[in-house]
């Protein structure tokens, strides 16, 4: 592990390289949003081109994905270093975009690959990922089988050197704008539930892939119904054995909890904190402090809560010492993190008053439009990626070590 004097070194670095990397044209720019897909029409030329220009140097850095191997495209750093570039990209008001532009790639596809793949699919496969230069998305859910994953029917159909797939997927998130997908499909409908599914690779620009966007009630469509028809997927874009996708998948959801806990190249950056856009919407007394003494508390104590789970999550981190693991914590951290996001949504929802709940048109600032749709999104926080009510399942099972109560397996 690295000592405090190499670690604030190695800041240092990162500080410098920051200031002379990050372009002059996306200071202030919603770079989450933009990374995410849903709003890069909207950006001028010149974000544009600015955004192209931090990925590539990004990129070139290997800072994409940080603890990635060199190899494979990221830089080979420690969990702390990786904090670091986090932390000091975050200071200086810019945003790592690479993990939004790949979709599930950076915190879940690639993660999974790492332990998963065959030499020749990470060689194919991660440095674009790393690079973000391909997105990815996941053909999980189905119309009737949501919770009970193990219950899909998408089947994939050896033809020899590929598979053909046909079934519908919901929930995609991306689909429409990805270039790859990971599925889950089934591959022995013989077989236990669990038994006769596999987990195959295949590109979503083909004649037998087509999508549907979902309108949400935030008003952008992340998500998306997939279709496929005689879908082709490569044998040699199985991951994992045939028929095992089932232990492929779990690793692959404990590292999409894992993504969801708030933790670095996931979570946005703040352009405003509460108590600023309080001061500004809410008033102060004459002793400069917030005008509101019952949303001044409950203001301090979503900080408390936002602090106790930044450092529990430093502390299992640390704790992990190095070691590539996606435990149980990983539900406490989402849960946590679902708490703590919509707590804040709300909060800013109240401070704003009738400023945050505009839809549209000229009475309302385009960071105000924004709250509602933050606020309204957030509600899924507490559904995708296992419900909360699922988290606290495998948190009295694995963590408190409490007797099952609910369906075994």
């Amino acid at each position: 592990m690295e000592n405090a004097s190499q670690l604030q070194s190695f800041r240092e670095d990162v500080k410098g390289w920051v200031a002379a990397n990050f372009p002059a044209s996306l200071a202030g720019v919603d770079l989450a949003g933009l990374a995410g897909g849903e709003s890069g029409a909207r950006a001028s030329d010149e974000v544009k081109a600015g955004m192209e220009t931090w990925r590539q140097r990004l990129a070139e850095k290997g800072w994409g994905a940080p603890t990635w191997p060199v190899e494979f495209g990221g830089a080979g750093l420690s969990d702390r270093e990786a904090d670091v570039i986090g932390e000091e990209i975050h200071q200086a008001g810019a945003y790592n975009p690479i993990p939004h532009m790949t979709g599930m790639g950076v915190t879940m596809v690639g993660p999974t690959l790492l332990e998963y793949g065959t030499d020749e699919q990470k060689a194919r496969h991660l440095k674009g990922i790393a690079s973000g230069e391909i997105r990815w998305c996941l053909g999980l859910s189905e119309p009737n089988a949501g919770s009970d994953l193990a219950s899909l029917s998408t089947k994939a159909e050896d033809q020899g050197d590929y598979f053909a797939l046909n079934g519908q997927k919901v929930w995609t998130s991306g689909a429409h704008i990805s270039q790859w997908c990971g599925a889950l499909v089934r591959t022995d409908s013989d077989a236990g539930k669990r038994d006769g599914i596999s987990f195959v690779m295949l590109p979503m620009q083909q004649d037998g892939v087509e999508t549907r966007p979902i309108r949400l009630i935030s008003g952008v469509s992340p998500f998306c119904e997939t279709y496929f028809t005689d879908a082709r997927a490569e044998k040699g874009d199985l991951l994992g054995n045939l028929n095992d996708g089932w232990s492929v998948v779990k690793r692959l959801l404990q590292h999409e909890r894992q993504s969801q806990t708030g933790g670095r190249g996931v979570s946005m950056v703040d352009a405003e904190p509460l108590h600023v856009k309080a001061q500004r919407f809410v008033g102060v007394d004459d002793s400069g402090a917030l005008a509101d003494r019952d949303l001044r508390q409950r203001l301090v104590r979503n900080y408390m809560d936002a602090t106790a789970h930044r450092l529990t999550a430093q502390r299992i981190t640390d704790e992990a010492a190095g070691r590539v693991e996606v435990s149980a914590a990983a539900s406490i951290l989402k849960n946590s993190n679902t708490r703590v996001a919509q707590g804040k949504a709300e909060l800013a929802l109240e401070i704003m008053g009738s400023q945050g709940i505009g839809w549209s048109g000229d009475d309302f600032a385009e960071d105000e439009l924004g709250i509602v749709r933050e606020w309204l999104s957030g509600k899924a926080m507490s559904i995708y990626g296992g419900s909360y009510e699922v988290q606290n399942n495998i948190i009295s099972k694995h963590v408190l070590g409490l007797p099952e109560t609910t369906q075994k397996g």
